[in-house]
């Protein structure tokens, strides 16, 4: 028994005690963390940061949903793609601070309280906690310090870039931080430079999610993550020399490329496969191939198959090619109590920062974020505590509804889960609450910019394009899509509809015509009109 009746904590001692408990690293046999979880969870764990809005707190949608038929062309398309109803689940319902009067609108609710994996629409659990606890003007602050003297531009010690947790330091940023480095009166380092990547407890996976371990999705998260671990090639023809001029960036010390490869006249179809890239040696690629001419210039970014090396040979080569020296070498590591800062350079902010994430569902931002939940705490950001925070949250502004299951606050995952109805009462509390506009602004609009431009290209007279602000997800047996949707009566909505079956990919046509339903709502409101 973990405690006793005499000695059992009270519910506002909970708290700290498992916050600290997580952030601590301290292990503990896995029954009695289970058990202190499900007691911190079962008294309510006050873990702080804002709830949202009160008025939209234990708000559940009204409206008395149909639960009809799924229209009849959805039902085509799920029984064409060997896909039972049952592998389907839908809520469609009026915002309802936007009822038009003199108008029915849409419903329609089948399986809306079943539990599925939503994939990448997970990031909107994720991106509104985020804004609801940290707030868009949120920044990430990388730091730089020095831990010797500094005289004439030559530092007698090491030089300790310490990372933020920051989402989205990619290469220009971190040739700008370089200049502000040299600017401060840094030119040359007589010792190391260390990569500091403490504010995070997080280790590189094992095994890659799936069977693509060179997908820049496949990035795990990192206190000190530069440029997404990835590397971006760049490939241009040139017809005069019937040759493709390949470049690549960031820099990488030690890292050679071949700078031209053969054109050729073939069809640009898998291009990539016909370029015969070999990555097997992380510091020697192979392109055995060609490149089609008809495919223009083409960019590849690929993840960088040495992670752990990724760091210090990007830093190595900025540092060197910004004209500053270095006698030590570049290495990871924690800061001295006794360095200085020298400098700070602030991260783009979360309203900027989740645009990324949802508009092109990017999964290491998404879970750098997430471990942000925990890390701004005061303590090494870790999953588990991120969870508890999450999910206090939640329980805080959203009582009643089915509690998402998250994982690492990505979707990309296969043990994460939610419902219909609770991804709908998060997309109504958003839509009007204090921070509606940055959260509406980061989802796709559809056929226009992000995960749905493609919309357009499969249906360029769609009347769904432009009139629709969605978040999209996508996994080997997951298709989905959520988010907003304006009604040709003026009437918006929300919609969710999440398929969970081997043919999900089949069947991704039933989620374009369950939007472009919800659209047409000037036509007859019965949820089996075609």
């Amino acid at each position: 028994m973990l405690f006793s009746s005499s000695s059992r904590p009270r519910s506002g001692s909970i708290a700290p005690a498992l916050l600290r408990l997580l952030v601590s690293g301290r292990t503990l046999p896995r029954i009695a963390l289970r058990r202190w979880l499900w007691l911190a969870l079962a008294v309510g764990m006050a873990l702080g940061g804002p709830a949202i809005a009160q008025e939209t707190q234990n708000k559940k949608p009204t409206h008395n949903l149909a639960q009809g038929k799924l229209p009849r062309q959805v039902l085509q398309t799920l029984q064409q793609a060997q896909v039972p109803p049952s592998g389907l689940s839908v809520l469609i319902t009026p915002l309802p601070n936007s009822l038009i009067s003199n108008t029915e609108p849409r419903h329609l609710s089948h399986q809306a309280h079943a539990s599925v994996n939503p994939a990448s629409v997970m990031k909107l659990f994720t991106t509104y906690a985020g804004l609801s606890l940290l707030g868009p003007d949120h920044v990430w602050r990388n730091r730089i310090y020095t831990d010797g003297p500094l005289r004439e531009g030559m530092l007698q010690g090491n030089l300790i870039v310490r990372g933020s947790g920051d989402p989205k330091l990619v290469v220009e940023r971190l040739q700008d931080l370089m200049t502000q480095v040299q600017a401060a009166g840094v030119r040359e380092v007589r010792g190391d430079i260390v990569l500091d990547r403490s504010v995070f407890d997080v280790r590189e996976r094992s095994e890659p999610f799936d069977d693509e371990p060179l997908r820049p999705y496949n990035v795990s998260p990192d206190g000190l993550l530069l440029n997404f671990k990835a590397v971006v090639y760049k490939f241009t023809p040139d017809g005069a020399s019937g040759q493709v001029q390949v470049r690549f960036e960031p820099p990488l010390a030690g890292l050679t490329v071949p700078s031209q490869l053969p054109l050729t006249s073939a069809p640009c179809t898998d291009w990539r496969r016909q370029l015969q890239a070999d990555f097997s040696q992380p510091l020697q690629v192979r392109f055995a191939g060609s490149y089609p001419s008809r495919c223009g210039e083409r960019e590849w970014p690929v993840a960088y198959p040495e992670p752990e090396a990724y760091a210090p040979r990007v830093i190595r080569a900025l540092w060197l090619g910004a004209g500053g020296q270095l006698t030590g070498q570049v290495r990871y590591g924690t800061r001295s109590a006794s360095a200085r800062l020298l400098l700070e350079a602030p991260s783009l902010p979360l309203s900027d920062i989740i645009q990324n994430i949802n508009k092109f569902s990017n999964n290491v931002m998404a879970q750098q974020l997430y471990l942000t939940l925990s890390s701004e705490l005061g303590a090494p950001g870790r999953f588990e505590a991120s969870r508890v925070r999450l999910s206090q949250w939640w329980r805080s502004g959203f009582a009643g509804q089915d509690e998402p299951v998250m994982d690492n606050g990505s979707g990309l995952s296969r043990h994460e889960r939610s419902t219909a109805q609770a991804l709908t009462a998060l997309l109504q509390a958003a839509h009007s609450g204090t921070h509606a506009k940055p959260f509406v602004s980061s989802l796709s609009v559809a056929g226009m910019d992000g995960t749905t431009a493609r919309l357009k290209d499969r249906n360029p007279q769609s009347p769904v394009i432009g009139n629709a602000w969605l978040k999209t997800g996508s996994l080997r047996d997951v298709a989905s899509v959520a988010g907003y949707v304006q009604g040709q009566s003026g009437q918006r909505y929300t919609l969710v509809a999440v398929l969970n079956h081997p043919n999900a990919q089949q069947a991704r046509a039933a989620l374009d015509q369950l939007l472009e339903w919800t659209v047409r709502d000037t036509r007859s409101p019965k949820a089996n009109t075609p």
